[in-house]
């Protein structure tokens, strides 16, 4: 992680592809020069040796501030972590593996990259449709010049009042812009084999998946779901509608949705194993030619006069007087082949591949199939899917209406359950309600599991003439907050599962301009220690700024929100110990500190490998002292020193 001073300093010289090239020179550093320059020539043979097609044609989205979202994504956040001390230490959260974070999504996005990046199993996102009035809350905190735009992003003056203009509009291009960096920063979480579910309406579905296709890719495209949230239909347009969309990309192609259980299945057939179906074993997508498959089309040989109770028959695969020879069979002219290659059909002869007679007096070969599971269908039409779902539920919590369509929870529970395993961590950052932790707890009480969230939550401020507002609730993430303590008691009471109720908070806080100049200027050879060292500037609600540089730097650095941190004592000093980290952001540390410090090391009282310190809180002198001291442990030890600014 840089220090947050380094971040600025990052930002001010990003541009839109800056973490492209960041991300190729780590991949391939062999394809730049010295100077920094990318080789093309070297690189596209190395294409074309393993065989890679470069075209010249292809076919992506573009719109009005395409650039401005890449350059937003590529930039480093500006906050702090602040943990809600008062609420994370109460018994039932000081162990708890789930987190609500409040804040911009883009700044928390950023922060989790550190501990999250290719960990997240499954992704849901309800973000805010484009309803066609200039009312959009999220807006960019991010603020240019038109001449500031035009340096970055190399257009001219024309489109950078344009892109401008954008900022809390409502038009497609302007979602698109709002839309595009989180998508950039959501799939870098995702783990390999990771899905993400994004519901919208008619407005932007279809550009939203131009847009995932252009972030995802397109052969990474999983399905779109339709759901009839309302059967009675929306009248704000010619025709009423009834329904919403669920759309669904994965990381990589690697992925493969589980399977549901279909309660209603019942099976045609019974045998010694139990009950059964038979499916085809033909496989009727590969067409069979010398060069694709040949395994695969070989004939089996059925014995009509074997025959047993649920009317199918023995089969073979060596030749025998009496047997009736069948191939995989001819449709349309075309030659198929069969699902499972020779050697895995004779494992499966004895007891799950039998002949079944056709009407036209020929055989079919199937295999017996007992799996009570089914694929996952493009329409989900339940009754338990509708929006009135969620806001009766929502209802029964708080027993007043405070959103007007949330998410059902049977919706969020089978996104979950089709992406991800049992002890997964699933994200949603745009919590709303909370309906997705309501809905991981509720999994966990109904299967045992261990699933983790993390949720994230704009703090959208409550109309006043709302509901809500009257009673109390401020800002969207109170009302999110109040529905996950008051979901976890219910179904603790409903359950008396034993899984983790609890949750931590965190806010994210700019730096204010005060400490932003004081990090912009300070040079520790010159200033020594800035006037009160800088950390009441990181001060938050629980007006402690040392924590909260601590938690910042834990996300970053890979420990997570939920880290197990240790007081170490020095000499007169507090160090936090984190794994294999010593981390040094308390102010006054002394020489005295430091030679205990050494010391420690030393007889290996202390087993840390780095020492990272917040350069804000420690003089010249006895930074010397530590540079010297850490780089000559007697014991041949290496320590990292880290110094963050």
């Amino acid at each position: 992680m840089k220090g947050f001073k380094e971040n600025i300093e990052y930002n001010e010289l990003a541009k839109p592809n800056s973490k492209d090239i960041e991300l190729l020179k780590s991949s391939f550093p062999n394809y730049f020069d010295n100077e920094g320059n990318f080789l093309i020539d070297k690189f596209k043979k190395m294409l074309e040796s393993n065989e890679v097609n470069a075209i010249k044609e292809s076919y992506e989205l573009n719109f009005l501030g395409k650039s401005y979202a890449r350059y937003l994504s590529a930039l480093e956040t500006e906050t702090f972590v602040a943990p809600n001390k008062e609420h994370n230490e109460k018994e039932e959260n000081k162990n708890s593996q789930n987190a609500y974070i409040i804040g911009d999504n883009l700044d928390a996005l950023k922060h989790m990259l550190g501990s999250y990046s290719n960990k997240i199993k499954c992704i849901y996102i309800d973000p805010p449709y484009n309803t066609g009035n200039d009312d959009f809350v999220y807006k960019d905190k991010f603020k240019f010049t038109k001449e500031k735009l035009q340096e970055i992003l190399g257009i001219d003056e024309d489109e950078a009042k344009r892109i401008l203009d954008l900022d809390g509009k409502s038009s497609h291009s302007a979602w698109l812009t709002f839309m595009y960096p989180r998508l950039i920063l959501a799939r870098q979480l995702l783990s390999d084999d990771g899905v993400i579910f994004i519901s919208i309406d008619d407005n932007e579905q279809a550009n939203l998946k131009l847009l995932c296709d252009d972030v995802f890719g397109e052969s990474n495209f999983v399905g779109q779901i339709i759901i009839k949230s309302n059967p009675g239909g929306r009248d704000y347009g010619e025709i009423a509608i009834t329904h919403e969309y669920l759309i669904c990309y994965s990381k990589t192609n690697i992925l493969e949705l589980n399977l549901v259980f279909d309660k209603h299945k019942k099976f045609k057939y019974k045998d010694e194993l139990g009950e059964f179906d038979t499916r085809e074993l033909r496989n009727r997508n590969i067409k069979f030619n010398d060069k694709n498959r040949p395994n695969l089309l070989y004939p089996f040989y059925v014995d009509k006069n074997d025959i047993d109770d649920n009317g199918l028959y023995k089969i073979y695969l060596d030749k025998k007087d009496g047997l009736i020879e069948v191939y995989p069979l001819v449709s349309q002219g075309i030659q198929t082949v069969w699902r499972w290659g020779k050697e895995k059909s004779f494992d499966n002869l004895n007891i799950n591949i039998k002949a079944k007679l056709k009407k036209d007096g020929t055989f079919m070969i199937v295999e017996k199939y007992r799996s009570p599971f089914k694929r996952e269908r493009s329409i989900w039409d339940e009754t338990n899917v509708r929006n009135e779902a969620g806001s009766l539920l929502l209802k029964e919590l708080f027993n007043k209406k405070y959103f007007d369509y949330p998410k059902s929870l049977e919706t969020i529970k089978r996104s979950i359950l089709l992406g991800s395993s049992s002890n997964d961590i699933i994200l949603d950052f745009f919590s709303g309600s909370a309906t997705t932790a309501h809905a991981v707890m509720q999994l966990n009480a109904e299967d045992g599991g261990n699933r983790k969230y993390i949720m994230v939550q704009l703090p959208e401020k409550c109309k006043k003439d709302s509901t809500a507002y009257k009673e109390g609730y401020k800002t969207i993430d109170e009302i999110g907050i109040e529905r996950i303590k008051r979901a976890s008691k219910k179904i603790k009471e409903e359950t008396n599962a034993n899984i983790d109720y609890g949750f931590k908070i965190y806010s994210l806080k700019d730096i204010d301009e005060n400490a932003l100049d004081k990090i912009k200027e300070f040079n520790i050879d010159i200033q020594g220690i800035p006037e009160k060292y800088l950390i009441n500037d990181f001060d938050a609600e629980n007006k402690n700024g040392a924590e909260n540089i601590l938690a910042t730097y834990l996300l970053a650095d890979g420990y997570g929100l939920n880290a197990n941190i240790e007081e170490y004592r020095l000499n007169n000093y507090i160090a936090h110990k984190v794994e294999d980290s010593l981390y040094l952001i308390n102010a006054e540390i002394s020489s005295n500190d430091v030679t205990q410090l050494i010391k420690d090391i030393e007889s290996l009282k202390l087993d840390i490998k780095r020492v990272v310190v917040f350069m804000y809180v420690i003089a010249f002198n006895v930074l010397h002292e530590l540079r010297k001291n850490l780089s000559n442990i007697r014991n041949n030890k290496h320590i990292e020193l880290i110094e963050r600014y």
